[in-house]
């Protein structure tokens, strides 16, 4: 009976994901903003790629493991940027693939910057239902599903010294896909909601050499038919070697972090969710790993400017 219990809430927690949210939620954004708004592409002026790993909800059964990488960079003496994500997103027998392109237009005003960007791309929704252990052996009872969702997204971003404000509405076409009717359709519909995000933070010298800093920031998420979500995140950076620091998520995780410079090019960050919800009866949290690489291209950037890796700007 019990195994039963379980197995009857993990089809509808499953059902409750594939219906209200197929993007996957990072907790390290605040190291890759590119992730949330398209504005952001080439906010580094050097060529800027991530690579992430997410594990969440450890040992719970069919739980999300994202697979991510973006690249971004700035061109035209930084008046422009270009970038592109790919995620892998596996939930249970569903996997999720998103391929999206960046573009932004800077302009410039003295120690100012605004960026307007745009994204476009499409999502590969499918299911692989052999993954699934049913006592009958007959996984083909329940259909497959393979789904091509093209969208694109729009973003605004402004940065001045140390601070930091942006807009974003990732996804803007709402589509649903839904090919079987009854019950069996209520478990495969997948429905792609809007989502509207507002982020902001800033950096405070804590020192007169400015070699320790506080960063608090904030991340207002909004998705048509979810209640509104708020991640408050606080950090301290020193020396800018060393950044470590915790973060709440409304409903949902307690959050610790951490990032470290290897090479003048390279940091290493790595996250630790506790969930705060009902999950927490069944998971071990949530672990992030997220590794950065960055270089100015000669041939590309000439002699520019760059920001430092802990700054906005």
């Amino acid at each position: 009976m019990m195994r039963l219990f379980y197995l009857s809430c993990l089809l509808l927690f499953v059902t409750g994901v594939c219906r209200a949210q197929q993007y996957p939620v990072f907790t390290q954004y605040f190291f890759n903003e590119l992730a949330i708004n398209p504005a952001y592409a080439g906010a580094h002026v050097q060529f800027s790629a991530t690579a992430l790993y997410r594990n969440q909800w450890v040992n719970f059964p069919g739980a999300p493991r994202t697979f991510s990488f973006s690249g971004h960079t700035a061109l035209m003496k930084n008046k422009i940027g270009v970038g592109l994500m790919v995620n892998r997103d596996e939930i249970g027998s569903y996997g999720n693939n998103h391929v999206y392109g960046s573009y932004a237009y800077k302009i410039h005003m003295g120690q100012a910057t605004l960026s307007m960007g745009l994204q476009a791309g499409f999502t590969l929704l499918g299911a692989d239902y052999s993954k699934l252990s049913l006592q009958d052996d007959d996984p083909g009872s329940f259909l497959s599903m393979n789904t091509f969702k093209p969208n694109f997204g729009a973003g605004l971003f402004f940065n001045k010294k140390n601070f930091f404000v942006g807009l974003s509405v990732p996804f803007i076409i709402n589509s649903k896909s839904n090919k079987n009717g009854g019950f069996e359709g209520a478990l495969t519909e997948v429905i792609e909601r809007r989502y509207y995000m507002l982020r902001s933070g800033v950096y405070i010298p804590l020192d007169r050499a400015g070699k320790v800093k506080w960063n608090p920031s904030f991340l207002l998420r909004s998705q048509e038919g979810q209640p509104l979500s708020i991640d408050i995140n606080n950090a301290i950076t020193i020396y800018d070697i060393f950044s470590i620091g915790a973060a709440w998520r409304s409903s949902d995780a307690f959050i610790g972090f951490l990032d470290l410079k290897l090479t003048e090019k390279i940091h290493f960050a790595y996250s630790y969710d506790w969930t705060s919800s009902a999950l927490n009866k069944f998971s071990n949290g949530s672990h992030e790993f997220v590794l950065n690489f960055r270089s100015i291209i000669r041939g590309v950037h000439k002699n520019p400017e760059c920001p430092s890796y802990y700054s906005y700007r």
